[in-house]
Parts: structure tokens; C-alpha cells; sequence
């Protein structure tokens, strides 16, 4: 994981960015999936390769027994819901298919999420330096 105090723009052929995301997404019917032994440490090694694959950053990312906290480091091509979509979706089938307690469920993840973003710069710094262009020499 990735220091998130020491923030790296990522840069491609055209764009320069720092997109980052808070995450939070619940199991179908908050079921305490993290409970089973192994499913967290599963669960995490699944979302980095996914997410190394997907060219998202994971700069937190926490299990508690029926919810993911996730802080993510995004590249401007991918969406929220389709960085959302590829975590569930490569989770949901791979832990059903290693876990025999998980296995049973028709969906593991509940559609919803939460998202909230995350930056260096707060609201007013921006809001005064778009302000300010105009009497810039």
C-alpha cells in the first residue's frame, strides 16, 4: 500500500492526476463474512491484484466483520462504479469459489455503496484559486 501523505500525481501520455476515492460497500444482508477464518486475508490479496491489474492504488484498506473500508488512488479513465464493479465482482467469484461457507450465496455483495472523495486541497483553496485567474499576470 502506498503512503497517502506523500501523494504521487499519476501521469499519463495526457493527463496529470490525483483522483482519490473513500470506499465503503457491505456483503448481501450485512452477513459477518469476515468472521470466516481466511476470507479477510483472501479478500485482500484478491482486491490488490485486481486493483494492481485496474491501475487503482490502495492506499488503506480495512475489513471489519460485515463491512470494507477502502481509500483508493485512482486513475481519471475508471469511473467509481466501475472500480466498484471489478472489486465485487472479482471478489464475489473467487471467494465463493475458495470458501465452502460462502459458496451458497447467490451474491455475495449488496449493490450499494458509499463514496466520498479525497484530496490535498480543500474547497476554499480551489474555489480561491479559480477565483484569482483572472487578476493573474
Amino acid at each position: 500500500m502506498k503512503n497517502f501523505n506523500n501523494p504521487t500525481y499519476k501521469r499519463t501520455a495526457t493527463t496529470v492526476s490525483l483522483i482519490r476515492y473513500h470506499l465503503v460497500f457491505c456483503p448481501k444482508y450485512r452477513r459477518k463474512i469476515f468472521l470466516i477464518p481466511g476470507v479477510e486475508e483472501a479478500f485482500k490479496k484478491h482486491v490488490t491484484e485486481r486493483c494492481n491489474e485496474l491501475g487503482v492504488d490502495i492506499l488503506a484498506m480495512e475489513c471489519h466483520i460485515d463491512h470494507v473500508h477502502m481509500f483508493v488512488d485512482a486513475p481519471p479513465q475508471l469511473s467509481i462504479p466501475e472500480i466498484v464493479r471489478n472489486i465485487k465482482g472479482c471478489t464475489s467469484h473467487t471467494l465463493r469459489e475458495e470458501f465452502e461457507e460462502l459458496s451458497r450465496a447467490r451474491r455475495l455483495w449488496s449493490r450499494s455503496y458509499f463514496v466520498s472523495t479525497a484530496g490535498r486541497v480543500s474547497e476554499a483553496t480551489i474555489q480561491a484559486y479559480i477565483e484569482t485567474q483572472k487578476t493573474r499576470g
